[in-house]
């Protein structure tokens, strides 16, 4: 018999998860063994061991594993700094302040330069300075034995919660890159379908930024690696060559689609074209698991045709040879990642299938020495304008406030507005805190002794942590933690302080309310302005890469142009719909910028007056995109660009095409292609 209409509306919200729910149990078994390790050994601040524990742990064990590492070598350095700078400057207030403030901007540029699992080591060392000197600066005399206490109980809960995660909760990242992976590229091949069948202008916008974030996700993940698994140096090799194999296959896609864009334009497709395009339709859908002969044939299939055009010559020729090559090297790209893809999580010795020549290679990230210098900024002027407020105003609290504003400002300063995730982590806690009343003044004065009160605080640490488990939801978890755990302050003996309390609360409150209104005031920089920032930079990078007298390094700059792509996924989401920012197509420019390295390649191997040609197409495109630098806006190509390029393409028809002449020509058809989509077509000088 089917449940009744409102059961089954119910059930979504009422079925647990298991793997959340264990992550939740072996969360709250680390925290029961830090707080019996805490009592135990009489540490002063039981509760800062407890919340450190559900700070420190996440879901994944790949991913939570090097941010222990690195947390504790920040909670060192952040000590040592408290050492080094409290005792020497404790009759100099201002200056300790400045200094305080400026190490912490310090390392919050590093963290948000880095976007590594390394910014961790950065952003603990920084809140962790903050949070340990502002509330015994009135009485510093005591700094030292205060920063070991701190120091210790932090420990104490990493460790705890790395060993109960690692025996209760062994999760690993090898299955999440694996689905990564599956899903780019699934999601590759339903969009190359559908933009090759004529779909292309409607959906490449809605789905290619995605694909480009996927990308630089899977590099992100591979880094965890070394902390998830036994030989994972190995496995960090295999999934840093998957990411170079699925880096090209954004570009190689959507360059074989607006070819056929231009060839629909021109006409109705040759018949064995629209065959061929067809059938890799239909290989794109099929199931993943064909035959290793399906991919070649169909890429033999691409390479015949293209060499049944090259006679011609002709506008539309080339453009089918270009059709036919970007397939060919799209099938070949995306059939290797599906065989690298199998191979994620077997033994390292099957590894030694892998190019060698790949086995330190990284993909480059890129970075953004404004925004994080603008970040680490912001930062210290936060914390200097708080405790400027709380001397000014000698509030009692004014300490607590400015350490916990500066753990929030710590936090969420990686981010390019923490305001609205400020304001959420005030609503979780307001929320909280008439739970943490119910606990500190109605049921925890009935518990006595140890075991009762792990008993007792079982529910609501299992429904936090579950929470924290819900990626939807583990946003709010932190500050449920931090409003519950501080609030009733567990020492050794237990206290019910009404007044504490408030005040504690007030000053957890006011250190969020602060660093909300500074971030207002001094972070809440537009996500538009950050994304504009990426475009301005990748237009840099493609002027560099397209100047002869600078280094050619093509894997370099087509990893940081994939990862460029994926930083914007998310900002150009909330870019209106006319803003300028969609002029700017970040991945026509990386096709130009893939265009310019086989014309650069071949330099060397063209005569000198098609070298010089080709020099005069590398210079215009090169001082294009300087003017696109400099403007800040996608400012058209010139035509004497369009001139360079048709004279350069009819120099090279001219001469015989062998490697790496070839792939030169078909670098100045899609050159020609992505920067002058509209112009008439290419036909030969003399010709009408």
């Amino acid at each position: 018999m089917p449940a009744p209409r409102h059961a089954r509306t119910l059930l979504p919200y009422i079925a647990i998860d298991p793997q959340k729910l264990l992550f939740s149990c072996s969360s709250f078994i680390a925290a029961a063994i830090t707080l019996a390790i805490a009592f135990s050994a009489s540490l002063p601040r039981p509760w800062w061991a407890l919340l450190t524990v559900y700070v420190t742990a996440q879901p994944m064990a790949g991913a939570f594993r090097p941010k222990i590492f690195y947390r504790i070598g920040g909670i060192v350095t952040g000590a040592a700094v408290t050492i080094a700078l409290v005792p020497n400057l404790q009759n100099s207030p201002e200056i300790l302040v400045l200094c305080l403030a400026a190490w912490t901007g310090f390392c919050i540029y590093l963290a948000v330069l880095d976007r590594t699992p390394r910014a961790f080591l950065f952003q603990m060392a920084a809140f962790s300075s903050a949070v340990i000197s502002f509330p015994y600066l009135d009485d510093p005399g005591n700094i030292f034995t205060t920063t070991i206490s701190r120091v210790e109980e932090m420990i104490v809960a990493i460790v705890c919660v790395s060993i109960a995660h690692a025996l209760l909760q062994p999760w690993s990242a090898t299955p999440v890159i694996r689905a990564k992976a599956e899903a780019f590229l699934a999601h590759a091949s339903r969009w190359t379908a559908e933009a090759l069948s004529s779909r292309h202008a409607a959906l490449e916008y809605e789905h290619r930024r995605t694909l480009a974030a996927d990308v630089t996700e899977l590099g992100m993940i591979a880094i965890h690696l070394p902390f998830d698994q036994s030989g994972a140096a190995a496995t960090r090799r295999h999934v840093q060559h998957l990411q170079k194999r699925l880096a090209p296959v954004l570009s190689l896609a959507s360059a074989a689609a607006n070819r056929l864009d231009l060839l629909r334009g021109l006409g109705p497709l040759d018949p064995a074209l629209e065959l061929l395009v067809g059938d890799v339709i239909a290989w794109l859908a099929g199931p993943v698991d064909l035959p290793a002969d399906a991919e070649h044939h169909l890429v033999d299939r691409c390479r015949a045709l293209a060499r049944h055009h090259e006679p011609a010559a002709d506008w539309p020729a080339l453009l089918t040879i270009s059709v036919c090559e970007r397939m060919a090297e799209f099938i070949e790209a995306h059939h290797a990642s599906r065989q690298l893809v199998r191979r994620i999580g077997v033994r390292p010795e099957v590894e030694d299938l892998i190019d060698r020549q790949t086995k330190h290679e990284r993909h480059p990230l890129a970075r953004d020495h404004g925004v994080a210098a603008l970040a680490g900024l912001a930062t210290a002027t936060a914390i200097t304008l708080y405790c400027a407020v709380w001397i000014l105003l000698a509030w009692p609290n004014g300490s607590a406030t400015a350490a916990f504003a500066a753990l929030i400002t710590c936090s969420f300063a990686v981010q390019d507005d923490p305001a609205p995730v400020i304001g959420r982590y005030l609503g979780a806690t307001l929320v909280t805190f008439p739970l943490a009343a119910l606990y500190l003044f109605v049921i925890l004065p009935r518990v006595d002794g140890y075991g009762m009160l792990v008993v007792t605080l079982a529910p609501a640490l299992l429904w936090m942590g579950y929470i924290q488990a819900d990626p939807a939801r583990s946003a709010r978890a932190l500050p449920m933690f931090s409003c519950f755990i501080v609030g009733m302050g567990f020492v050794a003996r237990f206290q019910a302080d009404f007044a504490l309390f408030i005040n504690t609360g007030l000053a957890q409150v006011g250190g969020i309310v602060s660093a909300l209104a500074v971030t207002k005031l001094f972070r809440s920089v537009s996500v538009l302005w950050t994304a504009h920032r990426i475009v301005r930079a990748n237009w840099l990078d493609v002027e560099n890469l397209a100047n002869i007298r600078r280094p050619f390094e093509p894997e370099r700059w087509t990893g940081q142009a994939v990862d460029r792509l994926g930083q914007i996924a998310a900002r150009m989401a909330v870019a209106p719909a006319g803003h300028a920012l969609h002029a700017a197509d970040g991945l026509a420019d990386l096709r130009v910028g893939r265009n310019i390295i086989p014309i650069r390649r071949a330099l060397v191997a063209v005569p000198h007056d098609i070298r010089r040609e080709l020099g005069s197409v590398l210079s215009d495109v090169s001082g294009l995109f300087r003017k696109r630098h400099l403007a800040g806006t996608a400012i058209s190509p010139p035509a004497s660009l369009l001139q360079s390029i048709d004279a350069a393409i009819d120099r090279m028809l001219a001469v015989a095409q062998p490697q790496p002449r070839h792939q030169a020509l078909l670098a100045l058809v899609g050159m020609r292609c992505n920067l002058f989509p509209t112009a008439p077509p290419f036909s030969r000088l003399g010709e009408p």
